[in-house]
């Protein structure tokens, strides 16, 4: 059996001791929380989307370990053509793509603002490596980092605020990290506040031109006003959490995620504390996201390739920052976003996703000690 581990198990034995609590933590959470949508859909029948939730789990630690193997210099030369790939998808996405709430996200099944997050974040490292001696020249190399950022999240933006900001806010660190002036980079939030501002007055002037915009303002003046029949959801997980106290009222016994339409995912977190306690449910899971964070940068600043360092965090960043949101909007802390808890939350794509990041992050563990500056990139 060790034998087994040793050969499947690669790169950072912390990260992967993580992977397999979150995943099973997310199996017994998957039952759950998912009575709310098993009534509303199945009649009471959740064990569907339990197997069907266990079964997405298990081909994406399958990625992972395939990934363990997979040189990733080559993901620097793929993410060229996954970028044109990623526009193409979310232009459809917008023209064609399923509608939920006046916000286009899905097409076939698939989130591509999800494959938009990884190969955005792949490219800019790949663009931040190749551009390191041109990165305080703003045309020569700012402008070539920028312009598939801004093109993405301007992409994304329509249909999902929140994913574009926290993307725009990754890459914009991960710049800020290799070595862009500061006054370009404060001209660059200058400008992003600038164009937001400029679609609320383009929505106030003609009412429902763009209906995601409604959407957001509704969200945050009732999340602002404290409205209760506003903002029922968020209410209703307030009241898991103070169910929950320290100790939890026990697997499966939680009654609040009922009342929650979101239960099994931009609620989970609330839904976890319910039923494990604020020391198990919640505090534990912080705990877990802050120590894997922690092993990606410890990662980061061993490796000797400045591409993996840049992609090591930008990834790393990018899981820490979307846990974060979805506990604080659990917790009432932010307004509902819509972001799942990664690992946690049912889901297909973002598990997925969420598992070929941690796959790319354990092949770059697996090479710290190696010479692979000199790769081409």
């Amino acid at each position: 059996m060790q034998q087994l581990l040793e050969k499947y198990l690669k790169g950072d034995k912390v990260i992967w001791t993580i992977i397999i609590l979150l995943s099973l933590y997310s199996i017994v959470m998957a039952y759950s929380s998912s009575s709310n949508l098993a009534f509303r859909i199945s009649g009471g029948n959740v064990a569907p989307y339990v197997i069907k939730h266990t079964s997405i789990i298990i081909i994406g630690i399958i990625m992972i370990i395939y990934l363990q193997f997979f040189p990733y210099k080559y993901f620097s030369r793929l993410s060229q053509i996954g970028i044109f790939v990623s526009i193409v998808l979310l232009f459809v996405t917008l023209l064609y793509g399923v509608s939920k709430g006046n916000a286009s996200r899905w097409i076939m099944g698939f989130q591509p603002s999800d494959f938009a997050k990884l190969v955005l974040i792949i490219y800019v490292s790949r663009m931040l490596t190749n551009k390191k001696d041109e990165i305080k020249d703003f045309k020569k190399g700012l402008i070539p980092i920028l312009w598939p950022v801004v093109l993405i999240c301007g992409l994304i933006l329509p249909a999902d605020f929140s994913t574009s900001a926290m993307l725009f806010t990754v890459c914009f660190t991960m710049i800020f990290i290799g070595g862009a002036k500061i006054k370009h980079l404060g001209s660059i939030v200058g400008t992003a506040f600038l164009g937001f501002a400029l679609l609320i007055i383009v929505n106030i002037a003609i009412p429902g031109f763009l209906p995601r915009v409604d959407t957001w303002e509704k969200r945050m003046m009732s999340f602002g006003s404290g409205e209760k029949q506003e903002n029922y959801q968020a209410e209703m997980a307030k009241r898991a959490v103070a169910n929950g106290f320290l100790f939890g009222k026990g697997p499966g016994k939680g009654h609040v995620k009922n009342d929650l339409y979101s239960a099994q995912s931009d609620f989970i977190y609330a839904s976890s504390i319910e039923e494990f306690g604020s020391i198990i449910g919640g505090i534990g899971l912080v705990i877990l996201y802050m120590i894997l964070f922690f092993r990606a940068i410890r990662i980061m600043n061993k490796v000797e390739s400045k591409f993996a360092s840049f992609i090591v965090f930008g990834l790393s960043f990018m899981l820490i920052f979307q846990s974060f949101i979805n506990m604080g909007v659990g917790v009432n802390l932010f307004p509902v976003t819509g972001q799942p808890l990664p690992l946690i939350s049912m889901g297909g794509t973002s598990i997925l996703f969420t598992c070929i990041s941690l796959g790319i992050i354990l092949n770059v563990s697996t090479t710290v000690y190696k010479d692979s500056e000199n790769v081409k990139l």
